[in-house]
């Protein structure tokens, strides 16, 4: 049942003659067209009457007032901000003797008293009484932009309340590049788009580095690029009501370099071992040499192990013939460098110098010395004897 403050809706012929006096939505000589006065609030048509008026008045444009101004028969009320998922609240005030009332929603009928007209759940009614009329929509979406209106029609003129309801959306990452793989010295382009509203700012940081990379576009690019940019790099979009992060991966190849070989002594029959290390992407792969013929696993006595950028060549038993130069070769598939070794001979100390240690050599020329001093002394104290004879 439609509202009406005096319990009931009153002579139909009336309230549509009040319209057309008043003027403001149906123009004269459609009213005269039409006879209104067996219309019914329950008539689709008395609705479709309400909804044009309204309609009409929306198109024509809603002066600006403030809620107090009572001497305007059409009011805007300030706009109504909401997030993204949450409810909302229209109220409208009745006041006077108000016959018929309805919110709409641009040309759509929400309720009509307290007749629900809108299909969709999630609109609801909350207050009908002589002082408000309030209904409530939950689970704001962006498609609930926009304005709404409450049409009233009171015993004396029909009046209009207008609001503007603003969705704020949350920042959303829609698009964003895919891990990627370039070789070193390629011109890279990163892309990063968001939706929300208001709209978002975009930013872009290489998480292994500290600082922003100075890039506020949905683009980043990166000319040139070198190994030490390759990474993870983040993405953040935000705007008033959040945040949203995420990440993308960078892969850059490069040639194998190759540390500094170091140069080995080894005992004979002794354990040895050379080691060569690289500094590659993808891991390279490696070849050992000894002079111009290839090294080769498996070989009695000797073990090639590599561990990622490492690779160890190892002798178990050290032989005359392993002494020499060796070289180490990394390579990927985009080139190779190489180092050199030499594993030369050390003598091993005998066991009479690891016993008397390092000054043994010293003590014995002292030794020596010292004899012949005591042979020197005898010999002065004979010497006398000697000369009288």
């Amino acid at each position: 049942m439609l509202y009406s403050q005096t319990g009931a809706p009153g002579p139909e012929g009336k309230h549509f003659q009040d319209f057309q006096t008043h003027g403001l939505f149906f123009p004269h000589r459609i009213a005269q067209q039409v006879d209104l006065r067996p219309l019914t609030m329950k008539n689709p048509l008395y609705w479709a009457v309400l909804l044009g008026m309204a309609v009409l008045l929306m198109e024509q444009g809603l002066p600006v007032h403030s809620q107090g101004d009572s001497q305007s028969d059409n009011k805007v009320m300030d706009n109504i901000t909401v997030r993204q998922g949450e409810t909302v609240f229209l109220r409208c005030g009745q006041g006077d003797v108000v016959t018929h009332t309805a919110w709409l929603n641009r040309s759509s009928i929400l309720y009509a008293g307290e007749d629900k007209w809108s299909v969709d759940s999630r609109v609801s009614l909350v207050t009908l009484n002589q002082d408000e009329f309030t209904i409530k929509i939950e689970n704001v979406d962006m498609t609930d932009e926009g304005q709404y209106v409450c049409a009233v029609q009171t015993s004396s003129r029909p009046r209009t309340t207008s609001v503007h309801i603003l969705v704020q959306v949350p920042p959303k990452i829609i698009n964003l590049s895919k891990d990627i793989v370039v070789n070193e010295g390629s011109n890279v382009t990163l892309m990063c788009q968001a939706s929300g509203k208001p709209e978002p700012s975009i930013s872009w940081k290489l998480i292994s580095s500290s600082g922003d990379l100075g890039s506020d576009d949905d683009y980043l690019e990166i000319p040139s690029i070198s190994r030490h940019r390759a990474g993870t790099y983040e993405c953040t979009a935000v705007n008033d009501i959040d945040t949203d992060v995420q990440t993308v991966d960078i892969t850059v190849n490069y040639v194998p370099a190759v540390s500094e070989g170091r140069d080995v002594g080894v005992t004979l029959g002794q354990r040895g071992v050379l080691e060569c290390e690289a500094d590659a992407v993808p891991e390279p792969e490696f070849e050992w040499y000894k002079e111009d013929r290839r090294i080769y696993a498996g070989i009695d006595g000797m073990e090639i192990s590599n561990t990622g950028s490492l690779s160890k060549l190892t002798f178990f038993n050290v032989s005359d013939a392993d002494y020499g130069n060796y070289t180490c070769v990394a390579s990927n598939k985009l080139g190779s460098s190489n180092t050199s070794f030499l594993m030369y001979v050390v003598i091993e100390p005998t066991s009479s110098t690891l016993l008397q240690g390092p000054r043994a050599v010293q003590d014995g020329s002292g030794g020596a010395a010292g004899l012949h001093l005591h042979t020197c002394l005898l010999g002065l104290v004979f010497l006398p004897f000697l000369l009288r004879f």
